[in-house]
């Protein structure tokens, strides 16, 4: 699957607060040795969150876990265009939801805070341990949940564990060697797209060196291609670790 953060917040992007979804999700995907494919920190702008909530959605292995805009005050307003663009029908309430808010707040729930149970149909909810105000999921594979890491971070431990915990195994082999990148360029070439490769150059004390790093879920595959660099490091004398 290709993982997805959107985090939503016109107040990360002005400075007003400091983002901490994308360090934890990224955390909680590598316990299953998955990673991030994108993370997108957009405005709470209407047509912005439409175009990113398209743009993965034409991802068949496309899994999104989004933060933030599911309240009930007028800037919240992913609900609306989760709804537009995931099912294409308007929002309905759902039942337990709206008991749940019921329960909570009593006559304080109307005139506003019962909109939050306005969601795209067919939604499953995801639970709140903090006072039980839902995120909510579409096709198990969109996953809606308040900008508030505490509560938020609590829901999507429980839906990767539910969804996500097949773990995959990934062996990564780097080296870092003292010279420039440009020096390796012809070797790079030769490393198929089936291995995730990097090459990230440095530059200490005036000298230019480079990490060269391959990884893939077979072993074999990697050492293979590894060796190439190993090699050519050796044939032309320049150091490496």
């Amino acid at each position: 699957m290709n993982f997805y953060a959107c985090i939503i917040g016109s107040e990360i992007l002005n400075g007003r607060r400091i983002d901490k979804h994308f360090e934890f999700l990224k955390n909680e995907l590598q316990k299953y040795g998955h990673e991030l494919f994108a993370s997108f920190i957009i405005k709470d702008d209407e047509n912005l969150i439409r175009k990113t909530y398209q743009f993965i959605k034409e991802d068949a292995d496309g899994v999104m876990f989004s933060f933030g805009g599911i309240g009930a005050t007028p800037d919240d307003l992913t609900r609306a265009v989760a709804a537009e663009i995931f099912t294409a029908k308007p929002l309905e309430q759902h039942k337990k939801f709206e008991q749940d808010i019921l329960e909570r707040f009593g006559e304080d729930a109307y005139p506003h805070r019962i909109h939050m149970a306005d969601l795209p149909q067919n939604s499953q909810l995801l639970f709140n341990p903090i006072n039980n105000m839902s995120g909510f999921s579409l096709q198990d594979k969109y996953f809606f949940t308040p900008g508030f890491p505490e509560m938020s971070h609590p829901m999507l431990t429980a839906v990767i564990e539910k969804f996500f915990s097949k773990s995959v195994k990934k062996y990564r082999l780097t080296l870092l060697a003292q010279t420039s990148e440009n020096t390796l360029i012809h070797i790079m070439k030769e490393v198929p797209k089936e291995i995730e490769f990097s090459s990230l150059p440095m530059l200490r004390d005036g000298r230019a060196s480079v990490e060269i790093s391959l990884c893939s879920s077979d072993e074999s595959y990697v050492q293979k291609y590894f060796n190439l660099f190993k090699e050519y490091l050796e044939q032309e004398n320049i150091s490496y670790k």
